[in-house]
């Protein structure tokens, strides 16, 4: 086991300063990144890890920064990557982001801005932080540890990797990617130049989190089409898109396959956009299982449902169409139990019990695995991402910090 004591770990004060970089990535952008303010942070990066002594660190052209640390054995030892995402979701503002540190927290609820809390009744996790410092929004914001912890955290294990060249280690490829919230972190990843034959994302939330399974992942759009006419002279002419597309929303299942009804290995159909008026109404949905199979099932009765909610309706029609997003990465980390050995292996040697669980969402490391590069998922330490209830404990991110040096 190595030994940190005497270490001053840098990952909280980077952290703090990293989430200053308001970096929320826009699904409805067209650009690569999506925001160009992505880009600041990661030219901040670059110097840093230079800085560091990564001479090679660079941002290409659509934000993203790699750099390599050089193997310091004469051996060969399989080249890994380190990789975490930059930009914050776009449903909660990552703009003017004011963190508050709660010092050596005692229990209870933690209160934010304008009454509102993060309660250990909704956050059990609470209970087992006890002495932790504690870094919350300050309500009004989300907070960014999603993954501005995970970049943080892998700057901080260069730092220990560097001013301590004892530790041996092989060569280490470092990626910060833009655009991993709307679905386009691996876009323009280039995995053949990345070098690495294993990596791992920094960007799971408790402590110990080791996922290697996600779910799989479509993107359904139906387009309801109806007749507009004049209102005043539309009897027995107009037929109303809004009202076809409602009634088919109407029609989606309440008790089962939705997010709200679900949990663990369950999947869902989940409608997350509607657009148009009474010409044509477009509705967005995603469709989430953890067995591929099952997503053209849920796409089938998508379709059924579609077709119902138009009989009802004189001249109504619709379009489909399906978009693949991304599929369980564990179809690939299953021919490589070694990516997943090793990584569990890294968190028993720190004294940390591995909470291994499939993920109820995706990561850029399930499209990279189908990319050839096989990336688990490692635990950053964050909790309720998206959200202005954010947290993240100082000495969790610490732990990750050990986790990676005694992965590397």
């Amino acid at each position: 086991m190595i030994d940190f004591t005497n270490y001053n770990f840098s990952c909280a004060k980077r952290f703090l300063k990293y989430v200053r970089f308001d970096t929320q990535s826009d699904p409805d952008s067209h650009t690569i990144p999506s925001t160009a303010k992505q880009k600041k942070l990661a030219k901040e990066l670059v110097k840093e890890l230079k800085r560091l002594g990564l001479k090679d660190a660079y941002m290409d052209k659509y934000g993203y920064v790699y750099a390599t640390l050089p193997s310091n054995v004469d051996y060969a030892v399989p080249v890994i990557g380190l990789i975490a995402h930059m930009d914050t979701a776009p449903t909660v503002s990552g703009a003017n982001v004011n963190p508050q540190i709660h010092r050596n927290y005692q229990g209870g609820d933690i209160e934010l801005k304008n009454g509102k809390k993060i309660t250990v009744a909704e956050n059990p996790v609470l209970n087992e932080m006890i002495g932790h410092d504690i870094i919350t929004t300050d309500g009004t914001t989300l907070l960014g540890a999603d993954d501005k912890a995970g970049i943080a955290e892998i700057m901080d294990a260069l730092q220990f990797l560097v001013t301590h060249p004892e530790i041996k280690h092989g060569t280490i490829k470092i990626a910060f990617t833009p655009d991993e919230e709307i679905g386009r972190g691996t876009q323009k990843f280039d995995v053949k130049k990345f070098g690495a034959k294993y990596a791992y994302t920094i960007d799971g939330g408790q402590k110990g989190e080791l996922e290697y399974e996600t779910f799989s992942a479509d993107q359904v759009t139906i387009t309801f089409k109806g007749k507009n006419v004049h209102p005043g002279y539309a009897k027995g002419k107009l037929t109303n898109a809004i009202k076809v597309a409602s009634r088919f929303i109407e029609l989606l299942p309440k008790n089962t396959l939705s997010p709200e009804t679900t949990q663990e290995r369950e999947g869902y159909v989940h409608p997350v956009n509607i657009k148009g008026g009474p010409e044509n109404v477009t509705v967005k949905l995603i469709i989430r299982d953890f067995e591929t199979k099952k997503l053209e099932e849920y796409e089938n009765l998508l379709r059924k449902l579609a077709s119902k909610a138009i009989s009802e309706f004189k001249n109504a029609s619709f379009d489909f169409k399906v978009k693949h997003q991304y599929r369980n990465m564990k179809e690939v980390i299953n021919n490589y139990p070694e990516v997943v050995e090793t990584a569990r292996e890294a968190l028993k040697n720190v004294g940390i019990e591995p909470i291994e669980r499939p993920i109820r969402g995706g990561t850029d490391g399930a499209r990279l695995s189908f990319m050839g590069l096989p990336t688990p998922n490692l635990f950053a330490g964050g909790h309720n991402f998206h959200s202005i209830y954010e947290f993240i404990s100082i000495q969790d991110m610490q732990d990750a910090v050990k986790v990676i040096v005694e992965l590397c």
